[in-house]
């Protein structure tokens, strides 16, 4: 074997090494909470969404652009995102008073009963399977406060910060996964097809960075929406003759 050949196979090992070294449990889990398949019913849900639907609001890629940006400038997603990053932050801090606040207010702010509904057992479904799979002090933590109606943002915004993983990876990937779980709730109900679902994703990024951003520097008392539309619609969704979804 040539010199060259020798060189080539000690640098193809090497990589193989380094990459095989480099594995990130942070990634791992947050690719695991966030997927599809864990089991906290998120593909149910739709957030007001299946009215504006119904009311032809949404209706094509350019108003389903427009819904998911006002949600995440100051609606649902905007103050979910902020009581993320406020768990997340509260988490590790010595005893319980600053994890209380950031659970009841959670609690407190949603502002209908299917947004409540929705929070809240995705949030509840959540503890109840990362406690077990994933156990870690923040979430005995949280559990000591309230062992049910946690809301979601919450209770993986303090999964997170259990297991050591940055604040902004970790809100990044969750108000990534909530975006996109309103992309495929208006791919089957638009109907858009998949191309076009690809597309809103791709249009609405600069969207979540700012969010992200923005959530990071917010306290609990910045919170407050202004996304009417959007909670009236899923108060309608309540008395809506056919429905797909539970919000």
């Amino acid at each position: 074997m040539t010199i060259m050949g020798r060189v080539a196979i000690i640098m193809i090992m090497q990589g193989t090494a380094m990459t095989t070294s480099h594995h990130d449990p942070g990634l791992y889990r947050l690719l695991t909470w966030l997927s599809p398949s864990y089991p906290v019913g998120a593909f149910s849900y739709s957030q007001g969404l299946e009215t504006a639907i119904a009311r032809e609001l949404v209706h094509d890629t350019a108003s389903l652009q427009a819904w998911i940006e006002c949600s995440l400038s100051g609606g649902t997603l905007w103050s979910d995102a902020v009581m993320f990053a406020c768990a997340h932050e509260a988490a590790p801090v010595v005893g319980i008073g600053s994890l209380t606040q950031v659970v009841e207010f959670a609690a407190a702010f949603q502002p209908s009963a299917e947004l409540r509904l929705e929070t809240m057992a995705q949030g509840d479904a959540f503890l109840k399977v990362t406690a077990e799979a994933w156990p870690c002090e923040a979430l005995e933590k949280l559990m000591r406060i309230r062992s049910s109606e946690i809301a979601y943002p919450v209770a993986v915004g303090c999964a997170a910060a259990g297991h050591n993983i940055g604040l902004s990876a970790a809100l990044d990937a969750w108000v990534h996964a909530a975006v996109s779980n309103l992309v495929s709730a208006a791919i089957r109900l638009v109907p858009l097809g998949q191309t076009r679902g690809q597309e809103v994703l791709a249009s609405v990024e600069p969207a979540i960075a700012d969010a992200v951003d923005l959530a990071q520097q917010a306290l609990l008392s910045d919170v407050a929406t202004n996304n009417l539309v959007a909670e009236i619609c899923s108060m309608q969704h309540e008395i809506q003759t056919t429905r797909l979804f539970r919000s």
